[in-house]
């Protein structure tokens, strides 16, 4: 099968997210609460601080554009972009709620920034650029908007060995139906998993790496049933997958998640690990642009 162009790509995601805007908007909460020392983290690596020019690549419903809404305070101006809209109507909704007017969130491509060189302090990205088909456009592209002297911090999913949150739904429908092998330089979850992956796009943009970490953690549901509707709900590759299979086939999927899950219960519930690559970087005060 010939692969897809990037821009059908794009398109197949923004179906994909937009698809799944009312889980996230479901959900919200409980991970906003899981993925909080991520926010945290990315925003101190950032170096965001008061009154600073922010952007937020791949917002989704929100986090961390929110947070460092927070941080920058009415004297900063922090923008969202995302390829979804419906994820974006849930983001803005949010940052209203919270009375941040110095929040906006627009749709836009991560590839091609409307906004002019060296325009932009900070720049922070939460799961979103392994799903971009073309990674090293967005890493000049980031390191063109910012200012000299400016970060960036992504968080991009680690190892599926250390990701089992993420793995076992996978894991249990390939015993079901065969799939393909993945493509290591496709768009997808663990594109940028290896240490020095994303560090390694950023340097040949011509940034300085300073941080390739891994962090690990455990997200907790009440119940392993409760980590599968949490699953169907926002995981729109599973979805995909789902959809491909009879019947019959998702029922067996749904008691092989649901009974593998069952294996990481504990006193409060379901914990499963999670693990997390943060990679930060700092545009040169003197920058040479490089072209890849």
């Amino acid at each position: 099968m010939p692969s897809r162009t990037p821009a059908a790509v794009i398109e197949a995601q923004r179906a994909d997210w937009n698809r799944v805007a009312p889980g996230w908007d479901k959900w919200d909460q409980f991970f906003n609460r899981t993925m909080a020392f991520i926010n945290h983290r990315l925003v101190a690596d950032a170096r965001i601080r008061p009154g600073l020019r922010v952007l937020d690549l791949g917002s989704g419903t929100g986090y961390p554009a929110i947070l460092a809404g927070e941080v920058v305070g009415s004297d900063g101006t922090v923008v969202g972009i995302d390829l979804a809209e419906s994820m974006l109507a849930v983001a803005t909704r949010k940052a209203q709620a919270l009375g941040l007017q110095h929040v906006s969130f627009r749709t836009g491509d991560v590839t091609s920034l409307p906004f002019e060189s060296g325009s932009i302090d900070s720049i922070l990205s939460r799961f979103c650029l392994m799903f971009l088909p073309e990674i090293p456009k967005a890493a000049a592209e980031i390191a063109r908007v910012l200012k000299p002297g400016g970060y960036v911090a992504a968080a991009v999913w680690s190892s599926p060995d250390n990701n089992p949150f993420i793995r076992i739904p996978m894991d249990v429908i390939k015993t079901i139906t065969p799939l393909p092998p993945p493509d290591p330089e496709a768009p997808g979850i663990f594109r940028l998993a290896r240490p020095g992956d994303l560090a390694g796009m950023f340097e040949r943009a011509g940034l300085t790496v300073l941080d390739d970490e891994e962090f690990t953690a455990e997200v907790t549901y009440a119940t392993p049933e409760d980590f599968f509707r949490g699953l169907m709900d926002i995981a729109a590759p599973i979805q995909n997958l789902f959809a491909t299979l009879t019947p019959a086939q998702q029922a067996e999927a749904e008691r092989g998640i649901i009974s593998t899950v069952s294996d990481y219960r504990g006193a409060e519930g379901v914990s499963l690990p999670f693990a997390v690559r943060i990679v930060s970087a700092r545009k040169p005060k003197q920058q040479t642009t490089r072209t890849t």
